[in-house]
This record gives C-alpha cells, sequence and structure tokens, in this order.
C-alpha cells in the first residue's frame, strides 16, 4: 500500500482549498445555509464545472471523473474543513452509488451524466432512524423490518396499474416498472431541496416481505410533500418526506435485486466519506484554536504559551492526526468505514468542546464561528451515530465478543468491553495513534 497521496490528489486539495478560502468564509457559510435551498447554488455549480466534484468517482463513461474514493474522500475533508453547505455527501457518498449499482442501463445512463455534471442533485429516504442500520454500520433494532414491517408503518409501495403500464392503461414508453408510494420519511439530509429521492420502501405485503428502492422525481411527482427541518446544524438540512399515493418508479429492472446488500455496500463508503468530512471539520476547528491562543494575551503573554493549554492543544492534534490516518485507510478499504467513523467522531467531538472552551466566553456566540463546529460535532453524530454504536457493531462484525442469547440487537454499550473504548477489528492499522501515523498519508 502507498501510503502518500498522488499528485492529483495534492492538486484537488490546493485547487478546492484555494477555492473554498475565498467563497466559504464563515459569514458566506451562514448566508449559504439560510437559502431556500440550503446551499451556494452558484458555487456548487462551480465546483461541480471546474473540480467535478459530484462525478470525482463516477466512471468516465457516465460523464464522471473516473477517481476513486480517496480522491471524493480528499474533497470531503476540505468541505468539511470549511463546513460548507453542500449536497455533496447526499448526492456522491448515498445516492449515486446506489444508481450505479442497482439501476438499469437506461436509469443510468439517465441520471449519472446529469449527477457528475451538478445538474442533478439526490438524496436517499430511509423510513425511521434507521439509516445507520440500513447501511450496515450498527445493529439493526428493529430486525430487519424498517422499511415497513410487512404491514404498516415507513413507506409501503403498492402497484400502479399492472406494475409495468403508466395510468392510462398503456405500455410505459421506457418500459419501467411504477409503483405507487404512500408513508413518511422524517429525516432526509437535504430532502427538502434535492431533485431526485431515492425512497426505500416495503412491498410485497406479508407473505412476500422486502424491502426496495424507488425513484421519486419531485418536479412531476403528485401527492409529495416535503418540509424542511429546522436543525441544531443549519449547515447539514434535513427534511420531511410525505407521500400521498405518489408514482414512484422503482430502481432497478425487477424486484428481484438484492437492495438489502446493495445499502451496506455503500455504508461502508459512505462511512469513510463522512470520516474524512469530520476530519476536516476538526482540522479547521483545531487550527482556528491555535491562531486564537497565540494571539490572546493574558497576563503579558499569549495563552497559547501556558504549559496546559498546550498539553491540551497536543492531545487534539494527536487525535485529529490518528483519526485522519483512519479515515484514508477506510477509503482504500471501505470494510473498515464504521470504526474510521467513529474515530473521526470521536475527534470532531473532542476538538470542538475545546475550541469553545479556549475561545473563552466568545466560543458559543453566533459572531464566531467556533460554535459552528460544535453544532457540525453534534449534528454528524447523530447523522450515523452513536460513536459507542459503531463500535460495538464492528466488533461483533469481527468476533471479538462472544456470542449471546440476546443478539446484536439487544446488545447496549455496557456490553462493549474494553473495545468500545477505540480497539477496533483485528487486523487493521487504525487501532490507535501509533499505528496510524504508520499509515498516515501525510
Amino acid at each position: 500500500m502507498d501510503a502518500a497521496f498522488s499528485a492529483e490528489q495534492d492538486e484537488i486539495r490546493r485547487t478546492l482549498r484555494t477555492l473554498l478560502t475565498r467563497h466559504g468564509t464563515p459569514d458566506e457559510v451562514r448566508g449559504a445555509a439560510l437559502t431556500d435551498d440550503g446551499y451556494d447554488t452558484t458555487l456548487w455549480r462551480r465546483l461541480a464545472r471546474d473540480l467535478g466534484l459530484p462525478g470525482l468517482a463516477l466512471p468516465e463513461e457516465y460523464g464522471g471523473v473516473g477517481c476513486g474514493l480517496a480522491e471524493l474522500a480528499v474533497a470531503c475533508e476540505e468541505t468539511g474543513r470549511a463546513l460548507l453547505p453542500s449536497p455533496l455527501i447526499a448526492t456522491a457518498a448515498l445516492a449515486a452509488p446506489l444508481i450505479a449499482a442497482l439501476g438499469t442501463a437506461a436509469q443510468r445512463a439517465d441520471l449519472l451524466p446529469r449527477i457528475a455534471a451538478g445538474e442533478l442533485t439526490a438524496a436517499l429516504a430511509v423510513p425511521g432512524a434507521a439509516l445507520t442500520a440500513a447501511l450496515g454500520l450498527a445493529a439493526d433494532p428493529t430486525g430487519g423490518t424498517w422499511a415497513g414491517g410487512g404491514r404498516a408503518g415507513g413507506v409501503q409501495a403498492t402497484s400502479a396499474a399492472d406494475n409495468t403500464k403508466a395510468d392510462d392503461g398503456t405500455k410505459a414508453a421506457d418500459g419501467a416498472t411504477t409503483r405507487r408510494l404512500y408513508g413518511e420519511v422524517d429525516q432526509v439530509l437535504d430532502g427538502h431541496s434535492a431533485d431526485l429521492l431515492l425512497v426505500a420502501a416495503h412491498t410485497g405485503g406479508f407473505p412476500r416481505s422486502r424491502t426496495l428502492l424507488f425513484l421519486v422525481r419531485p418536479d412531476t411527482a403528485a401527492g409529495l410533500v416535503r418540509t424542511r427541518h429546522t436543525t441544531l446544524d443549519g449547515t447539514r438540512p434535513s427534511a420531511r418526506v410525505e407521500l400521498r399515493d405518489t408514482e414512484a418508479e422503482l430502481l432497478g429492472a425487477d424486484d428481484t435485486r438484492d437492495v438489502t446488500g446493495a445499502l451496506a455496500g455503500v455504508g461502508g463508503p459512505a462511512a469513510a466519506l463522512l470520516a474524512a468530512e469530520a476530519v476536516g471539520s476538526a482540522a479547521g476547528a483545531l487550527e482556528r484554536t491555535v491562531e486564537h491562543v497565540k494571539a490572546r494575551e493574558q497576563f503579558g503573554r499569549p495563552i497559547g504559551s501556558f504549559q496546559a493549554v498546550k498539553h491540551r492543544l497536543a492531545d487534539l492534534y494527536v487525535q485529529v492526526r490518528a483519526a485522519r490516518s483512519a479515515a484514508y485507510y477506510a477509503a482504500w478499504d471501505p470494510a473498515s468505514g464504521g470504526l474510521a467513523l467513529a474515530q473521526a467522531l470521536e475527534a470532531l467531538r473532542l476538538t470542538a468542546a475545546e475550541a469553545v472552551q479556549l475561545h473563552g466566553g466568545i466560543g458559543f456566540t453566533w459572531e464566531h464561528e467556533a460554535h459552528l463546529y460544535f453544532k457540525r460535532a453534534a449534528a454528524a453524530e447523530l447523522l450515523l451515530g452513536p460513536v459507542h454504536a459503531l463500535r460495538d457493531h464492528a466488533a461483533r462484525q469481527a468476533g471479538l465478543f462472544a456470542p449471546s442469547d440476546a443478539g446484536p440487537s439487544d446488545a447496549g454499550p455496557s456490553d462493549a468491553g474494553p473495545s468500545d473504548a477505540g480497539l477496533p477489528a483485528t487486523g487493521s492499522p487504525a487501532t490507535g495513534a501509533g499505528s496510524a501515523e504508520r499509515v498516515m498519508v501525510r
């Protein structure tokens, strides 16, 4: 394994950091988060046009750049450093890989080039508070019934005509399989502004219960209501999506595709990208804190010269560097994405909390950006956390705990033992600061 960044990856980082330094200031971030879309659409189109950001990991045949997960992780780290509000995670990390994995040739040819060009944004809608479980990153407390339970709740899919015909009874022009969706998804990342929704819905009734993914196009879908939430972190908006007899197109050619496996396959890479983003946010908070303690004086000297402050900052530096190494290792081996995400979320939470403390009373005021990092830390853990659940699931998957009669769904943080303090699966290079530094890429 070559742990060094390539020249292309360094160029992506340099170009993106230069652009976001000019157009991603804290004031601009706050302003973009308050817009109807929740992000700066002009800047997003520029990122797509000049850097190909949403298409970095998409194949060239679909208009993508043809790079890999590591290049997209570099981009996520830089957008995380600036706390940039954007549909990058929802579109490029969650929706696009599912379209590429499950979509028909016609669906891929129609949707992926527009995603790569920044003309189409997408969001994944998973019923309930089960996104982490659906992506295979944590134990599933619902026993696999998170999409509806076979009887009620979640989102239900019913036949439209004979499932291959349009409402007027004629054959659909593209042969697409259609359904009608009914239900509600309460937390959809960027769901209020996405141009395309991927909705996980239950179908087949009780005898043939299964979960499928459907495409819903908000610009033409009747019976669709999207309501933006007031969120803790304004830079990461979410929405409630209500579907009332809404026509949807099945993602894929038939209903025999392994949707659960595809979701789990997306989970590791998505966790690696979120880990890189969290590491970027933690590094940004740490850099601003170091600048502050160098300039802020007390008793006639900078507070950064006090030994206690130095020790606290040194501990944070080690946390961030170890998390960064784990995130890029996960970009190389997505199977370790859950553990990398746990380490990155923990590093971000600790760094953001110390940033507020070391900035003093101004740290949590609206006038200062430190509170933005603190809110991002809390919201990031709510999205795909908590940390102890990610580590517990990874440890059980690796067989570190003896099987119990209770089963993984009944296990709580108290069952986790010493591994819950940060010990990953056996053989993973990201087992701590020392080994993390051995795979550090920068």
